[in-house]
């Protein structure tokens, strides 16, 4: 299976729109939650939809799409942390330090292609994007499932333990804080 990343530009939304569209969360949320907070809740699912089409057209790209023979199978919202403000409000995602950081927020992988290595093809993609933007360390915050039944739109411990991401201080243990430290940081 060939499998192809790219930015999300503003040429490729109708890409995001077909995806998103597919999932019962992602036809809500449209990837606002890290920008917007709980509001996504209380506003129409257009209006998060219309919202997320606005960051892709000011820029930079907000994250990256995998390709199956030209078609959209995933999603990863990738990029500088201080683009997600409402990560400083969830006090199990808080940073224990000060240092600028990008930030690998939530993953969406299409039903008919989920445990096919997706989401390691897109956060290998990420950690690029990352390392080029002359980021000094990429976060993620995932599920550790030996503690928690919650959703894996965030990933999973063990895949990021794969790409060398280390556990860092993190107030939940059911949602630990994750790091790869990039350009000699």
């Amino acid at each position: 299976m060939d499998i192809s990343v790219e930015a999300l530009t503003p040429d490729r939304w109708p890409d995001i729109e077909a995806l998103l569209s597919e999932g019962a969360v992602t036809r809500r949320c449209w990837c606002t939650y890290w920008r917007i907070g709980p509001r996504y809740r209380q506003q129409e699912p257009s209006a998060n939809k219309s919202d997320l089409k606005r960051v892709v057209a000011a820029g930079p790209p907000p994250g990256i799409l995998a390709y199956v023979e030209d078609q959209p199978v995933g999603w990863c919202q990738v990029g500088s942390r201080e683009l997600l403000p409402y990560m400083e409000h969830a006090w199990r995602l808080r940073s224990p330090d000060n240092l600028a950081v990008w930030t690998i927020s939530c993953f969406y992988i299409r039903k008919d292609f989920r445990r096919r290595g997706i989401s390691s093809h897109l956060i290998n993609a990420a950690i690029d994007l990352a390392k080029r933007s002359g980021a000094h360390a990429i976060e993620a915050y995932p599920i550790d499932r030996s503690t928690s039944p919650s959703s894996s739109s965030t990933g999973f411990v063990t895949t990021f333990e794969r790409f060398g991401f280390l556990h860092i201080p993190s107030p939940s243990r059911e949602r630990p804080i994750m790091r790869l430290y990039l350009n000699g940081a």
